[in-house]
């Protein structure tokens, strides 16, 4: 993918991969020491950030008319002096869900600090609207010559203040501008909302977002327009199941006409005479079993009495309760032995580097959830198998993983208090497989990875990816399958440290 244009050549020369990266350490250091110090005034903040307000009026327009045509077609006045061009321009999504129900009170406070319009509720405008109609409002004043709309457009950065799943979602979004050519793909920041925030940690945001968020959404959307920027690792998930749907699925997890089964794979199970398919991208991790179970009762008894979610240390109490009424640890007095673990109902396969037949990867009959993890971070900050050893590493013809080598972790959780102790780093997870993708070149070759679903006396096996778990029905006479690959494109993300 193409370098996108950045306003400052110190982040322009940190887009190339780690291995660049790494030279211009002490570049990057200068750069964001005493960061969180700074002091930054409101006026200081808008000069840097706010777009020009005809363009924020065109913007707001051509969303809330859903055509980016519009601008273009209107009388439009670009400003006459360029002054008016913001260094960095920000784009601001807020889920009004996150942060312990706060959204609302981030939003005004956003609103506030850099204009009504830059800053959209998430519930009211999507990314994909945004996407299409914001972002194509300004390539259109652009191929009319305004230069300060074609400046806004390849210097512009968002902001997404919420959880891992509304990171995802956005990011998902702008990777379509990948497919449609429609470059730079404008880099994303975080303002951490959610309960584990993961992938808010592994870029350096932080955990949470800081009880004096008031004084803190200003450095943030300061550290937003100044840090350098990072790529990203992404991963396609297509789901064939038997004909049917997922009732309520995740916003990131889209239903499509494209179901694909590799005939040349052993089929375990039977092959449904229909189908149909769903289809998403995931940036941290995916998983099938009992913890996505867990989730998936947390999300909805947060949805079902949303004043017990208010605050990120209040959900994380809640949610591990809930695991533990959940079948964590009461799966042996409920449940029949067959059920207990998914050797049962799941095959598992993976296609290594350099090699196009498939690898059948056997599961533990102890093992009761199964994540397939893209960064270090699972389940608020945990990194799942320790810190291995290079030794260990080298033994098993592993490599340190890094969120844009390619290379995706899958490992196994077992009973509850295995899952406890691997939460709070006591022990480490069953390190069950590492995929590799070779660098893109010449030959494209990519990792894969398939797991057949087989129903039997399961009705439903419940899912995850990025913390937005759906529960996914099953039939006793056909299986369903879920094909992983590595997405040809990586996102960009600001590094917050």
């Amino acid at each position: 993918m193409e370098s996108p244009s950045i306003g400052d050549s110190v982040t322009a020369r940190m887009i190339p991969r780690h291995s660049s990266l790494d030279s211009f350490g002490a570049m990057k250091v200068s750069l964001l020491v005493n960061l969180a110090s700074i002091r930054v005034s409101k006026a200081e903040l808008r000069q840097r950030v706010m777009l020009p307000k005809y363009l924020r009026i065109a913007i707001r327009d051509c969303i809330l008319r859903k055509d980016d045509s519009f601008a273009a077609s209107s009388s439009v006045a670009p400003p006459l002096d360029n002054a008016l061009t913001p260094e960095v321009p920000l784009m601001v999504f807020v889920n009004p869900k996150s942060g312990g129900r706060q959204g609302p009170l981030i939003k005004e406070r956003l609103q506030n600090l850099i204009s009504e319009e830059q800053v959209f509720d998430l519930t009211e405008v999507k990314p994909n609207e945004f996407i299409r109609y914001g972002l194509g409002c300004l390539e259109a004043l652009a191929s009319r010559g305004d230069e300060c709309a074609k400046e806004i457009r390849e210097k512009m950065r968002i902001v997404v203040a919420g959880g891992d799943g509304t990171v995802g979602w956005v990011l998902g979004c702008l990777g379509e501008l990948n497919l449609q050519n429609r470059l730079p793909v404008p880099p994303v920041s975080i303002m951490p909302l959610g309960t584990g925030n993961d992938l808010s940690r592994s870029f350096g945001w932080g955990g949470s977002f800081p009880f004096a968020w008031k004084s803190a959404i200003k450095r943030t959307l300061h550290r937003a327009s100044v840090a350098p920027i990072s790529r990203l690792d992404s991963w396609n998930i297509l789901i064939t199941m038997p004909s049917g749907e997922i009732v309520d699925p995740p916003y990131s997890l889209k239903a499509t006409q494209e179901c694909y089964i590799d005939q040349g794979l052993e089929i375990e199970g039977e092959m449904p005479p229909s189908t149909n398919g769903y289809e998403g991208v995931f940036y941290n991790y995916f998983s099938i079993g009992m913890d996505a179970q867990v989730a998936y009762g947390f999300h909805h008894l947060r949805n079902e009495k949303p004043y017990l979610a208010n605050g990120p240390i209040a959900n994380k109490i809640i949610y591990s309760g809930y695991g533990c009424s959940q079948g964590w640890f009461l799966t042996h007095c409920i449940n029949d032995p067959g059920l207990r673990g998914l050797k049962n109902i799941m095959t598992l396969h993976i296609k290594k580097l350099d090699s196009s037949e498939w690898e059948k990867v056997p599961v533990p009959k102890s093992v009761r959830a199964v994540v397939a993890l893209n960064l270090h971070s699972y389940g608020s900050g945990r990194n799942p198998w320790g810190n291995l050893k290079q030794d260990y590493l080298e033994k098993r013809g592993f490599v340190e993983a890094q969120a844009d080598d390619g290379l995706l972790e899958i490992f196994g959780l077992k009973q509850g208090w295995h899952a406890s102790f691997v939460m709070v780093e006591l022990i480490s997870a069953k390190h069950i497989a590492q995929l590799m993708r070779k660098k893109m070149g010449f030959n494209k070759q990519a990792a894969a990875i398939r797991l057949e679903i087989r129903g039997g006396d399961w009705k439903d096996a419940f899912m995850q990816m990025d913390g937005e778990p759906w529960k996914q029905p099953m039939t006793r006479d056909y299986s369903t399958f879920v094909d992983i690959k590595r997405v040809p494109h990586q996102s960009l993300v600001v590094k917050g440290d």
